[in-house]
């Protein structure tokens, strides 16, 4: 009888404790390493995960240190799910936690339909986003730990929604608001999730005094970086041949991503210095950056060659590095491949950005798990998780390819 009573205090004391940690504590912590988050499975994207796929998920996540996942919108029933899977995987297992960042999706007037977008107004859809987000937050206050208003929903290449700053600026004063007259959780931490260049690290176009309130109103800055992108868009920093110079291949790509992790700081760095010009000094954190394993586009073999297994491991664990140093949260994009993405093209970039395939092969960045059996006794899709290319390293390297010079990008976009 003392033993029993002994585990269930045990037990308590772990949910009390669970249960009063803020995203003050848990963003920036290594111990609580984050990840960006889509359980969609098919191509279909109607087709919705089930509660037990959400479940199996979360574990997998889970037995990889992460305990903060982030959600883009709360239209749709995913989100809800995750939430009550987590709660029920938290209810069967007292060593089971996971919390969320929230997300809300923000769109302008016209967003999404034939006729023009209106930037500088907003789709009525968006107050029953930020309604069912505050309920959710309500429902799971041991859960939800940051609301974000909006995904790149200031960034003007979202031509088809973006939004202008004030917008965003709208919705965290009236989230600030419910958590000063109580309702909202006092400690639940407000932001946007958007562009580095949205958040002032960019062109001087961003630079409205709207933009300015938004960054004094939230509790830190949820900033996306894509040094991946921009081996296209921004290429000079790719394409540098400087200390390259009698480098083997392998030296070559480690050298590249070396410089991506460093590009993705300098961008992290741009905005916290317009930040400061502010006065203002708000923590930072990395709301998305990831890197694909495969790309039959612009970053693939008649491209920039920037994708493969090899590279994505690589740009893992150095923005891991980076952010875990710095007390920084990543929201690493993403756990899982997602095929509904990027169209009818099964090699479209953006549906090979998980550390996972759709059917549970662990890529290259996680094979070391696989081998420590760190997934022994769990599955996705009914498979148990085994390594990409049969665990073959030699056939995985044979698809990675240098990056090219200045010349050679420029041959193949012709």
């Amino acid at each position: 009888m003392c033993a029993c009573n002994t585990s269930k205090k045990k037990s308590e004391n772990k949910e009390d404790t669970t249960a009063q940690l803020t995203a003050k504590d848990i963003l920036g912590n290594p111990k609580y390493l984050a990840m960006s988050y889509g359980g969609y499975r098919y191509t279909d994207h109607s087709i919705e995960p089930t509660l037990d796929e959400l479940k199996e998920d979360m574990r997998l996540l889970h037995v990889l240190g992460i305990r903060i996942v982030r959600t883009y919108k709360v239209h749709l029933p995913q989100a809800e799910n995750l939430l009550k899977a987590i709660s029920e995987l938290k209810q069967e297992d007292s060593n089971f936690e996971m919390y969320v960042m929230l997300g809300a999706w923000i769109d302008c007037k016209n967003a999404w339909t034939e006729q023009a977008p209106i930037h500088n107004e907003e789709s009525k859809a968006n107050t029953a986003q930020i309604d069912k987000a505050v309920a959710l937050a309500n429902q799971y206050p041991d859960i939800v730990k940051v609301l974000a208003v909006g995904n790149e929903a200031m960034v003007k290449w979202a031509t088809s929604y973006y939004v202008e700053p004030w917008i965003i600026l709208k919705w965290v004063t009236h989230l600030q608001d419910l958590k000063n007259t109580g309702k909202l959780p006092k400690n639940l931490w407000i932001t946007s999730s958007d562009n580095f260049a949205s958040w002032g690290g960019g062109g001087t176009e961003y630079h409205v005094e709207d933009l300015n309130k938004l960054i004094k109103a939230v509790d830190f800055l949820s900033v996306h970086t894509y040094p991946m992108h921009d081996t296209h868009y921004q290429p000079e920093f790719w394409l540098n041949q400087d200390g390259l110079e009698g480098k083997s291949d392998i030296e070559k790509i480690e050298i590249s991503m070396l410089r991506a992790k460093n590009y993705a700081m300098a961008q992290l760095e741009s905005v916290k210095a317009y930040m400061e010009t502010l006065g203002v000094n708000k923590p930072i954190h990395v709301g998305e950056t990831g890197w694909a394993s495969f790309s039959s586009g612009y970053y693939g073999t008649k491209g920039s060659k920037a994708c493969d297994e090899y590279k994505e491991a690589l740009y893992y664990n150095h923005v891991r590095d980076w952010t875990n140093s710095a007390n920084m949260a990543c929201f690493y994009f993403e756990g899982f491949d997602e095929p509904w993405k990027g169209g009818e093209d099964s090699g479209d970039s953006e549906k090979h950005f998980g550390l996972f395939t759709v059917d549970g092969k662990a890529k290259y960045v996680l094979w070391d798990e696989v081998d420590k059996g760190t997934f022994n006794g769990l599955k996705r899709f009914g498979n148990p998780i085994t390594k990409t290319f049969g665990g073959n390293k030699k056939a995985m390297m044979a698809t990675v390819e240098v990056p090219p010079t200045a010349e050679q990008w420029r041959a193949n976009q012709h």
